[in-house]
């Protein structure tokens, strides 16, 4: 379905988050019938349904929701609607197409598309690869999973109409849930940052949710370039199946395109020309994570052309993002670092290599089937105590037990507290829970700027 042929089509959007909304909005200025769908009640979707032109939109929310998928010809869902409910099989054998609202806003888009997933460093790889590009002074769009839903972007493209694109530049952070549902999603660069176990509630095994992500390369063509991290085995099986040009980034070299070290300098190589971008000590946000992001992004920005000056300044200037191992205050010499962020067993464990001091650790939240196992080397190095919170409190002390000590708490304030009482001058309380948020919180960004409070709130 083209998006000229929307007009009068009966669009039923599933999902009432962020990007359902975006959604809903767009296929109405696009002259759809829209009806929105949600298993939530209205209560618990009023700041949603807030922002939706009710006397234009059909709302089907809570018992009997699926019922709005009956006589529709198109169904976009939100990254959170799993995509195997049995109201969409059912949609599916009536031959109505079932797509993302990715895939949606593409097909709106006249921007190039600068793509990137991962299971960690995404948000702060398109943030930065964004900034790069707006301090070379381009229009840039910054969004996707990372918060601004794409929708939003092909909505200002599509009411700008005659006059072009909005944005010289889209850059997206997309996930695994949101290129399931892809079609005809087609990233001018696409990158593929690394890939750990990640959303095993979602998915039954780590395959299907790595075949998802590799899908980022799906619709390239030899005009394209697909940006792979060198030093992940798991990014790397995928090269014999890229179509586009390819970049690599990598810290331990190999590479004949894209970013690379050379002793303290980070180069990037393109079309035969050598750059040198900056030392890695100029690199403001801490951690050999964000080196690689770094690298990522600066790779990115090099093929739209962005400048290696602007590029050296913007890489001195970045502090990172708020909930990504972000200072909230010292106190009494000990420091308060909030990586909300950290949702996963991966993050975490580099959370924890980036700091060279004693660390009280608070972790824990609702269980997405990670392996806590692999945070036992390095919690024996560098936690000295661990104050663990949520559903998945029990099972992370199981598996770590007798590392180091560590209690429970019941509520998030009580860990903070606790954290807070048992640190000494030189040591960081480090939130970084390893885990979802959605047991006690809204979101990451509800538990980071709540923790933020808390610390705030100690005298």
């Amino acid at each position: 379905m083209k998006t000229e042929e929307l007009k009068g089509k009966k669009v039923t959007v599933v999902g009432l988050a962020r990007s359902g909304v975006a959604a809903a909005h767009l296929l109405q200025a696009a002259g759809a019938d829209v009806t929105v769908a949600d298993a939530k009640h209205e209560a618990a979707l009023a700041p949603a349904l807030a922002r939706l032109d009710r006397d234009a939109i059909h709302v089907r929310v809570g018992a009997g929701y699926e019922t709005a998928l009956d006589g529709a010809q198109l169904a976009v869902i939100s990254p959170g609607v799993p995509t195997d409910l049995d109201a969409l099989k059912k949609v599916r054998a009536r031959q109505v197409p079932v797509i993302g609202e990715l895939e949606l806003a593409s097909r709106f888009l006249k921007a190039p598309i600068l793509a990137v997933t991962g299971t960690n460093g995404k948000s702060t790889t398109v943030t930065l690869t964004g900034l790069l590009l707006k301090e070379w002074g381009r229009r840039v769009f910054i969004g996707g999973n990372l918060g601004t839903p794409v929708s939003e972007a092909a909505l200002a493209t599509y009411t700008n109409g005659s006059k072009g694109s909005p944005y010289d530049y889209v850059v997206a952070e997309v996930s695994s849930f949101q290129l399931e549902t892809i079609e005809r999603f087609h990233p001018s660069v696409a990158a593929l940052l690394n890939i750990t176990s990640d959303h095993l509630d979602r998915y039954p095994s780590l395959d299907p949710y790595v075949a998802a992500k590799a899908r980022i390369f799906e619709n390239q063509t030899a005009d394209d370039y697909a940006l792979l991290n060198y030093d992940d085995e798991q990014v790397l099986a995928f090269r014999a199946g890229v179509r586009a040009h390819e970049l690599g980034f990598s810290r331990s070299g190999g590479v004949q395109e894209g970013a690379s070290l050379d002793g303290d300098q980070l180069i990037v190589t393109l079309k035969g020309q050598r750059e040198r971008i900056c030392r890695i000590g100029e690199i403001r946000i801490p951690g050999a994570h964000n080196v690689a992001n770094a690298m990522a992004a600066v790779t990115m920005a090099q093929v739209c052309g962005c400048p290696p000056d602007v590029m050296r300044r913007v890489l001195s200037s970045f502090p990172g993002l708020e909930h990504a191992l972000e200072l909230v205050r010292e106190r009494n010499g000990v420091r308060f670092i909030n990586d909300s962020k950290g949702t996963n067993v991966d993050a975490t464990m580099k959370a924890l290599e980036s700091l060279d001091k004693p660390i009280v650790l608070i972790a824990g939240g609702k269980d997405k089937g990670g392996d806590f196992a692999r945070l036992r080397d390095v919690v024996s190095r560098r936690v000295k105590r661990m104050v663990l919170i949520g559903e998945a409190a029990s099972r992370i002390g199981q598996v770590l037990e007798g590392i180091k000590p560590m209690s429970y708490a019941t509520s998030f304030r009580e860990a903070v507290e606790s954290a807070a009482q048992s640190a000494q001058a030189g040591d960081v309380v480090l939130l970084s829970p390893a885990c979802a948020s959605f047991d006690m919180f809204a979101d990451y960004q509800d538990r980071g700027r709540q923790f933020k409070a808390l610390v705030n709130g100690l005298e």
